[in-house]
């Protein structure tokens, strides 16, 4: 195993070039931008694919203040010496990130947009000291600097910056602006979306209506945001999202592209486990990896070589829209995520400009969120499972991936174990303790068909589904805990009451029997006679121990009692 300087935490371009970090050259995406520009780019993708380097990898390249050859030296732009002749260095520069414009009210998440315009007034700072600007303008530069502005300095504060620039250099702005809706999308989540949307519609809207100042912009986020007007009126506006096939390898990695890296770490057997857990994302017809992924991934494998695969994903994304899925009130998804963790397709109408503050209302915008954001991914008509059509007016979806699968699953688990404790389990209690079998049955199954199943129908989902129907109630619940000679799959003990349950579940994968059910629960209960965990129990000081067998199919339940 080699060691590679990775560029772990690394957005800027410059700090990953001169740190001497290994990086997947995406420099071709310059020309291809300028080979087909327009005044307002917007480019959508899911978080955590490398937005943010890429566009400090454009500011670096573009920005007159600095010589950014040896930055590039190498590196596929290069290559093309005219057009680094004619852009590189030759523009005035302005680029911010929104990405932590965020907080729990309006009022926090307002100071943070003045203090990021406060920066990046700082890093312009020598347009005080310009002969060419007007002073009017120097003024409101130094409220904003001083985050002393006022709410009409915020809203035109691009525009006024911009101008400035634009007198001092005598030339058209570049203006890259970083994940600009993360404010909305925060907004919406804490409950002041009115608000800050009447600022960044007036804060982004004024720099691309009719702005002299331009030369271009090039916008990064996760949506597209339609209702809302900020894009209205922007002359010669593009929208380049996930379906696209422009840009289709330029965000993310490739699997040419993860081959050398793992090549490069002597790491190339991790490929195969690599691809199952963090591919599977389609940006236009090509599979992507996530880039965050599958660097936390290298680094753990060089630290050590025996690391598994983990969830890097969920602690950086915004997971709560699965949660809102499944407990809005109007919306039954149950049967098509239970399709999907199963590693089936489900096929839904996709719009691509959304707004948040109506991004939850309705099922189909649910699904759009899902795979306008990475959770859900597109299959192409030729990939679909056998007998599958594409219809009208639908787009074929499934889970890109392991990990995200795994998302799915612990979202769904976690709302399950919530269910079950707010819910009066009175009745259900009452039937394991009377030995009443038939009523187990009858409620289990009850319970199975208003769940939605997180595994793919094997014990070990009806192991952990067994468990949930106790958590929360009192009672100390072990499941495959050591009893007796054997490991018992789901032990209760109620120390008070002296009692404990001993339950084995058994999943039948074949097609649905009466009769398979009976001979597995039959099986069930001879293993807990034979493994002694009942009288293991006894010697504890358990007066009271019952036993059952519990045999599953799909959403079918059989439960019987040793009595």
């Amino acid at each position: 195993m080699a060691r590679v300087n990775l560029p772990y935490g690394i957005d800027n371009f410059a700090k990953v070039r001169e740190s001497n970090c290994y990086y997947i050259d995406k420099t071709g995406f310059i020309k291809e931008l300028l080979d087909w520009t327009f005044d307002v780019n917007l480019i959508t993708r899911p978080r955590r694919f490398g937005k943010t380097l890429t566009m400090s990898m454009l500011a670096e390249f573009f920005d007159i203040r600095k010589d950014s050859r040896k930055l590039f030296e190498g590196l596929e732009i290069a290559k093309h010496t005219e057009f680094c002749s004619e852009w590189m260095n030759q523009w005035p520069v302005l680029f911010l990130t929104l990405k932590d414009v965020d907080g729990d009210s309006f009022e926090d998440a307002y100071g943070m947009l003045r203090f990021v315009i406060s920066s990046v007034c700082g890093e312009h700072h020598y347009l005080l000291d310009s002969n060419r600007v007007l002073e009017t303008d120097k003024r409101i530069f130094q409220r904003l600097s001083e985050q002393s502005g006022t709410p009409a300095d915020v809203k035109s504060a691009l525009f006024v910056l911009m101008r400035m620039m634009k007198a001092h250099y005598g030339k058209n702005v570049v203006l890259i602006v970083d994940e600009y809706d993360v404010p909305l999308a925060k907004a919406s989540d804490n409950g002041y979306y009115k608000e800050m949307l009447n600022i960044i519609k007036m804060f982004l809207g004024m720099v691309w209506k009719s702005n002299p100042n331009l030369k271009f912009a090039v916008v990064t986020g996760c949506l597209r945001i339609a209702k809302e007007s900020i894009f209205t009126g922007a002359n010669n506006f593009i929208s380049n999202s996930i379906s696209s096939k422009k840009y289709q390898d330029c965000f993310g990695f490739s699997e040419a592209e993860v081959t050398a890296l793992l090549d490069a770490a002597e790491l190339q057997d991790a490929l195969p486990e690599m691809k199952k857990w963090y591919d599977g994302y389609l940006f236009g017809e090509k599979e992507i990896y996530c880039p965050w992924d599958v660097i936390n991934h290298v680094r753990a494998l060089m630290t050590d070589p025996d690391a598994k695969p983990g969830n890097y994903w969920i602690d950086t994304s915004h997971n709560n829209i699965i949660r809102r899925f499944i407990d809005h009130p109007q919306i039954n998804v149950n049967d098509k995520f239970e399709t999907l963790l199963a590693g089936g397709v489900i096929q839904e109408p996709i719009r691509e400009d959304l707004t948040y503050d109506i991004a939850h209302s309705t099922e189909d915008n649910l699904w759009s969120i899902l795979y306008l954001t990475g959770y859900l991914t597109q299959v192409l008509p030729e990939k679909l499972p056998e007998g599958m059509q594409l219809e009208d007016g639908k787009m074929a979806l499934r889970i890109p991936n392991e990990e995200v699968k795994s998302v799915f699953g612990s979202t769904v688990k976690k709302w399950f174990e919530e269910k079950m404790v707010a819910q009066d389990r009175t009745a259900l209690f009452k039937a394991w303790w009377d030995g009443d079998a038939e009523k187990l049955t009858q409620e289990i199954t009850d319970i199975l068909f208003d769940t939605i199943s997180y595994f793919d129908y094997k014990e070990d989902y009806y192991h952990a589904m067994v468990t949930g129907l106790f958590l929360g109630a009192g009672y100390a619940v072990n499941s495959n805990s050591e009893a007796g000679t054997g490991r018992a799959d789901v032990i209760i003990k109620e120390q008070r009451r002296r009692r404990a349950l001993v339950i084995e579940v058994k999943w039948f994968g074949k097609k649905e029997n009466r009769n398979s059910l009976e001979k597995e629960c039959a099986y069930a209960l001879q293993q807990i006679e034979k493994e002694q965990y009942k009288k293991n129990l006894e010697l504890e000081g358990y007066k009271t121990v019952l036993c059952y067998g519990a045999a599953f199919r799909g959403k079918t339940c059989l439960i019987k009692t040793d009595d």
